[in-house]
C-alpha cells in the first residue's frame, strides 16, 4: 500500500496539532482529514475508509491525563472496523501506557510534539501492517487456501485392504511432523486425498492447505502464480498479488504433478524451498514463508534423475518421507466399500432410488483392472447411477473398457506408466472425436495438463 495513495484521519482536540499534522502529512498522503471531537469518528468512518487513524489519548474535558478516553475510543473504532490501523498520540506517554495501548489493539504509539521523520517512519510501518491485513483478506476471499481443520470437510479415506492400512499407518506417523512428503502413485489413486489427510492430522490443520497443479501452470506464469507479483511487474499486473506460497504461509502447500516442471523452474522452486523465502515478480523485497511441502507425481523421479530431467537436489529436498499409493487393481478389497460409498453419494445427489450392487457386478468389478484407478471407479458409478433402470446396479449399467480382442482383462504388467497413460489418452481422444475438453474431463485432467501430455507423447 502506497502512502501517497492512502487516506489518514487525525483526531485531536488541539487545533495546533491538527494544523501541524495536516500541513506535514498532506505532502505524503492522498487525503488528510482532521477532527477535534472524537464523537465525529463514527460518522467519518461511515463516509470514508482510512488506511491509518491517528488518535489522541486525552481530551480537554478530562480532568486527568490518564489516556482512558483514548483507550475507550480505540475500542470503539475497532468495534466499527476490526481491521482499522490506529496510532495513538499523547504528550504523557510512557512505556507502561505504550504496552497497554498495543495490548488493546493499537498498531503503534507516538509522543507529541513529534519528530517528523520518526512520525513518518511510524506511519510507514502502520501502512505495511495494513497491507499485510489486506493481503490476508484477499487470499481468503479468493480461496487460494483451504482450511481442513474440520474433519467433516475432508474427503473420506475409504479402505479395508492391508495395503492401504500400511499407507494410513505411515500417514499418521508422518502427519505429526513437519517433514516434507512425496506421494507417489498412478493417476486416480487419490494422491490429493492423502495430502489433505496429512495436513488435516498435522499441527498446521488450522491454517491453509493450498493445492497447486504444476502441470496446469505455464512457464511464463510460474513465478507470478507461486511467488506473487507487484503492481506494474508486467502488462496485466494491475495490483499487488501474493502467490501460492504466501497463501500457504503457516500451513501446507501441495505441489501436484511436480514431475512436469522444466529444469529451469525446478531450480527456482529449489531456491524457495532452501531459503524459505519468496520474492514477488517486480520486487526486491524478500518475504519469509513457513510452509510444509507435500509433492506428488505419477512418474519415477529416480529414473528422471538418471535421465537428467529432474534435479537430484530437488528430489532430496521434497522426499524426506515417501508414500507409495497402490493401484486399485492391487487392492481389490477396497473396490466394494469404495463403490458403495460412491453409490450412496450419487444416488442422493441425483435423487435416484439405487441402493445396492449386484453380486454379478461385484464379480465383474473385481476382474476389471481399473486403469484409471479410484477416479475411474467414481465416474463409472456416477454414470451407472444416472442410467440404472433398477434398484441394484448390474454389469450392463457399467462401461468396462475392453482391449482390442474384446477381453476385459488388460495385460498391464507388460506396460510401463507412460505407455499406459499414452494409451488412455489416445482412447479418450478417439472416444470424443478429438474434443480436448471432453477427453480431459474423462481422464480427470485439466485442459492444460492434457495439452502437456499430448506434446510429451507427440500425439
Amino acid at each position: 500500500m502506497n502512502m501517497n495513495e492512502s487516506n489518514i484521519l487525525i483526531v485531536d482536540d488541539n487545533p495546533g496539532v491538527l494544523s501541524a499534522g495536516k500541513l506535514f502529512l498532506k505532502r505524503h498522503f492522498a487525503e488528510v482529514d482532521t477532527a477535534r471531537d472524537p464523537e465525529d469518528i463514527p460518522i467519518l468512518l461511515k463516509e470514508k475508509r482510512y488506511a491509518v487513524i491517528m488518535l489522541d489519548m486525552n481530551y480537554g474535558r478530562s480532568a486527568k491525563n490518564t489516556g482512558q478516553e483514548g483507550f475507550d475510543w480505540l475500542a470503539r473504532i475497532l468495534e466499527l472496523d476490526p481491521t482499522a490501523v490506529v496510532v495513538l498520540i499523547t504528550a504523557y506517554g510512557d512505556v507502561e501506557l505504550a504496552v497497554r495501548a498495543i495490548k488493546n489493539g493499537a498498531t503503534d504509539f507516538v509522543l507529541k510534539p513529534w519528530d517528523n521523520d520518526k512520525l513518518l517512519a511510524t506511519l510507514h510501518s502502520a501502512l505495511r501492517l495494513k497491507s499485510s491485513q489486506e493481503e490476508a483478506s484477499q487470499l481468503k476471499s479468493k480461496q487460494l487456501g483451504k482450511n481442513l481443520a474440520d474433519a467433516y470437510d475432508m474427503p473420506a479415506l475409504i479402505f479395508q485392504s492391508r495395503a492401504m492400512e500400511e499407507v494410513f499407518e505411515t500417514l499418521q506417523r508422518v502427519a505429526e511432523t513437519d517433514a516434507n512428503v512425496l506421494v507417489l502413485g498412478e493417476n486416480g489413486t487419490g494422491k490429493d486425498l492423502i495430502a489433505q489427510a496429512i495436513h488435516a492430522k498435522s499441527r498446521r490443520a488450522q491454517d491453509n492447505f493450498v493445492k497447486v497443479d504444476m502441470g496446469a501452470i505455464t512457464e511464463t506464469l510460474f513465478e507470478s502464480e507461486l511467488f506473487g507479483h507487484v503492481k506494474g511487474a508486467f502488462t496485466d499486473a494491475r495490483d499487488d498479488r501474493p502467490g501460492r506460497f504466501e497463501a500457504a504461509d503457516g500451513g501446507t502447500i501441495f505441489l501436484d504433478e511436480i514431475s512436469n516442471l522444466t529444469l529451469g523452474l525446478q531450480a527456482k522452486l529449489l531456491t524457495v524451498l532452501q531459503n524459505r523465502t519468496v520474492t514477488r515478480v517486480g520486487s526486491n523485497r524478500v518475504r519469509p514463508v513457513n510452509v510444509r511441502v507435500i509433492a506428488a507425481t505419477n512418474q519415477n523421479l529416480f529414473e528422471a534423475v538418471r535421465n537428467r530431467t529432474f534435479r537430484q537436489d530437488l528430489l532430496y529436498r521434497i522426499n524426506t518421507i515417501e508414500i507409495q499409493i497402490p493401484a486399485l487393481r492391487e487392492r481389490i478389497d477396497d473396490i466394494e466399500p469404495l463403490a458403495a460409498h460412491f453409490l450412496k453419494e450419487f444416488s442422493k445427489k441425483y435423487n435416484r432410488p439405487v441402493s445396492g450392487l449386484s453380486a454379478a457386478l461385484l464379480k465383474e468389478m473385481h476382474r476389471y483392472p481399473w486403469p484409471g484407478n479410484v477416479r475411474e471407479l467414481q465416474h463409472a458409478v456416477e454414470r451407472a447411477v444416472i442410467m440404472a433402470k433398477g434398484e441394484k446396479l448390474q454389469p450392463e449399467d457399467f462401461f468396462f473398457r475392453q482391449n482390442s480382442s474384446g477381453d476385459r482383462e488388460v495385460d498391464l504388467p507388460t506396460m510401463n506408466l507412460d505407455d499406459m497413460e499414452k494409451q488412455l489418452i489416445m482412447k479418450a481422444l478417439q472416444k470424443y472425436h478429438g474434443n480436448i475438453t471432453e477427453a480431459a474431463a474423462e481422464l480427470g485432467l485439466t485442459r492444460a495438463s492434457l495439452y502437456r501430455r499430448l506434446e510429451k507423447y507427440n500425439l
